[in-house]
């Protein structure tokens, strides 16, 4: 089982999205003005869409360290301070929202295999929700998706740390399998995440005892 830190600025919706299940053990951490969140016994990081980028400037070092050791982190939100190592968002509203369309570039791991992409492309019949920006992507990490002018918008990374990072430029992702029609969309994919983490972690453990 993954152990799972979800960090929380009290967004309505946020406890509902991430429900303790047989994949993972989330534990819900809300960011107030002494943050600092212990990250000892945890398999995977998870920041999302609506979280304080100043709080997570202040656990840099932290989070630097728990990549280090081989974990998993998830940032599913646009950042504005460089607490993420290596990647950098990058705010950029030029684009009109109509003409933002995603494809999927490098995919090894299969994050999107069996996914409907119109589920991020379109919600609602609106265009351009899923991400307010792009990535500007480490050297060497897989550009997942990428816009219409073929900017990273999900960026997956290996290379920068010895962990695991994946990376939106604000794409919400949750476990909302609970929601009805969400089985094809977001909630498959956030399922495909957790299996990589549990399967990466599988692999560490095995490697760390010498299996």
């Amino acid at each position: 089982m993954l152990h799972a830190l979800v960090v929380s600025n009290g967004i309505v919706g946020l406890n509902e999205s991430y429900v303790s299940n047989e994949l993972v053990d989330y534990r819900i951490e809300v960011i107030t003005a002494d943050f600092d969140p212990d990250l000892s016994g945890l398999d995977l990081l998870i920041v999302p869409n609506g979280s304080d980028h100043v709080a997570m400037l202040k656990i840099k070092d932290q989070v630097a360290a728990f990549l280090d050791q081989g974990n998993t982190v998830c940032c599913f939100c646009g950042w504005f301070t460089n607490w993420v190592p290596g990647n950098q968002w990058i705010h950029d509203n030029r684009k009109a929202t109509k003409d933002v369309f995603l494809s999927v570039r490098t995919d090894r791991y299969g994050l999107f295999d069996g996914l409907d992409l119109d589920k991020f492309n379109y919600n609602n019949g609106i265009t351009g929700w899923w991400a307010c920006g792009y990535i500007k992507a480490s050297p060497g990490a897989d550009v997942v998706l990428e816009d219409t002018w073929h900017r990273p918008i999900m960026v997956l990374d290996e290379m920068t740390t010895n962990g695991l990072m994946i990376l939106t430029a604000s794409g919400p992702v949750g476990d909302y399998r609970r929601r009805p029609g969400n089985d094809d969309g977001i909630a498959g994919l956030n399922q495909h995440i957790l299996q990589l983490a549990a399967q990466r972690k599988e692999t560490h453990e095995t490697n760390r005892i010498g299996v």
